[in-house]
């Protein structure tokens, strides 16, 4: 009924007569709201930043005899390990479903093709010793109002943005703004808010081609990596981004043969005469290596490289190609099971590759942050498409799909990360300027 009376005020529908003096104050109050916006949209979205950031309730707000540069400290908020927690059921979830986004992929589409059970969408994680908000998408675009992001990786990454776009569609869908007709560089526009999102396939990372000698002991292909060479596809584009979220895996697992210096080195599980087998963890830890060694090189990048961690599959009673499933119906419990063997040793690779590049991006004025995803999926057997990612009779062969994630699913928990992460960025920041005012006030 407000905002009914508020209509008929502004537009006329009462009786003309004279205006009384709060008509007359309340007409003006709402024309500066509608044109400061317009005008100094900075304004508002600082505003907006600021809000958020004294909205925790660990981030102590200003008291009001604060002088203006007076900024919130670091808080335990900071300090929590958002990634080591357990998953709670979320009777709210989930935000969105196959039929309200259409951006999620065929494969992933588990509820169109007829997965039976639906708690797998309603679990949210919950850190140990803090909270998680779930994802709020106006937050997340107004954060990045005039930015952009990059998803760079395999499939999973792809999965990964997907989810994204699904969870923003409550607040608006993107137009696709790619500068190729190639499915694997896409591009996406938030118009309102000036937001641009890219997806660039490189599922090695690192300069790959596809042998024609072979088909390789698996019959999936043999892939050549050159294990010291840029992927031109995505280094040569990053430099316009302001966030990258880097992240590889499943793709290692394939019969690999490994070039340096343009000769042959070793490969993964590729049965050549006279090549040593090295294993997938040798390929993996260059390929990082190199990736780092690019976005370390980078003259004109400034932005912040989140590296997303390994997201391990959940075949059980077999492997991918013999008839291996993932057909549980929720998650575990941290207690219940452990990474190890290859993944850990995988995981571990990302982990050490991060810091060293983490230290030299430092000296080169470049962040890097660690998005770790890896135990919070370990602990979601019950999130992946299996065969509900087409349809029983299609006569192809399909294999169970234990690798990518159900939309709506686990997935859509990465978002929240990133959200906060991107709020403990601006945290950051802002005890860094309190600590150089701070520095600045003493010297003087």
């Amino acid at each position: 009924m407000k905002h009914q009376a508020i209509d008929e005020l502004l537009f006329g529908k009462i009786r003309p007569q004279k205006p009384p003096k709060k008509f007359v104050l309340l007409v003006c109050a709402l024309l500066l709201l509608t044109i400061i916006p317009l005008y100094y949209p900075s304004i508002c979205r600082s505003l907006f930043v600021s809000k958020t950031i004294y909205s925790n309730p660990l981030v102590p707000s200003p008291s009001s005899s604060a002088q203006e540069e007076d900024l919130p400290s670091i808080t335990s908020n900071l300090k929590c390990d958002i990634f080591t927690g357990e998953w709670v059921p979320n009777p709210e979830a989930p935000y969105y479903t196959n039929k309200t986004c259409w951006a999620i992929h065929e494969h992933q589409n588990c509820m169109k093709y007829g997965r039976p059970d639906t708690e797998f969408m309603k679990w949210k994680w919950k850190p140990d010793d803090c909270e998680l908000p779930v994802f709020n998408p106006a937050q997340f675009l107004e954060l990045l109002r005039g930015k952009s992001m990059a998803f760079v990786g395999d499939s999973v990454g792809r999965n990964q943005m997907q989810s994204m776009i699904c969870l923003l569609s409550r607040v608006e869908y993107p137009i696709d703004v790619s500068t190729t007709e190639d499915q694997r560089f896409i591009r996406w526009k938030y118009t309102s808010y000036n937001f641009t999102m890219a997806t660039f396939w490189t599922p090695h990372l690192v300069k790959t081609k596809e042998a024609t000698y072979t088909d390789g002991p698996t019959k999936t292909g043999l892939f050549e990596l050159y294990l010291d060479e840029f992927d031109e596809a995505w280094t040569t584009q990053i430099n316009e981004f302001d966030y990258i979220i880097l992240s590889a895996g499943h793709w290692f697992f394939r019969p690999m043969v490994y070039y340096e210096n343009r000769k042959i080195t070793g490969c993964n599980y590729c049965l050549l005469d006279n090549v040593p087998d090295l294993g997938k963890h040798y390929g993996y830890r260059k390929a990082f290596r190199t990736a780092f060694k690019a976005i370390n090189s980078l003259e004109n990048y400034k932005g912040i490289t989140y590296v997303r961690t390994f997201a391990q599959s959940h075949f059980e009673n077999g492997i991918w190609n013999e008839g291996g499933n993932c057909l549980r119906t929720k998650p575990y419990k941290s207690n219940e099971t452990r990474l190890e063997g290859l993944n850990l040793e995988l995981y571990m690779i990302q982990i050490e590759e991060y810091r060293k590049a983490e230290k030299e991006g430092r000296r080169n004025g470049l962040k890097y942050r660690l998005l770790d995803t890896t135990q919070v999926t370990l602990l979601r057997p019950d999130g992946h498409p299996s065969r509900y990612g087409h349809w029983p009779n299609e006569n192809v062969t399909l294999y169970n799909d234990c690798v990518h994630w159900c939309l709506p699913g686990p997935i859509d928990t990465w978002s929240d990360f990133l959200l906060e992460m991107l709020k403990m960025e601006g945290m950051r920041s802002a005890e860094e300027k309190k600590r150089l005012i701070s520095r600045d006030r003493r010297s003087n």
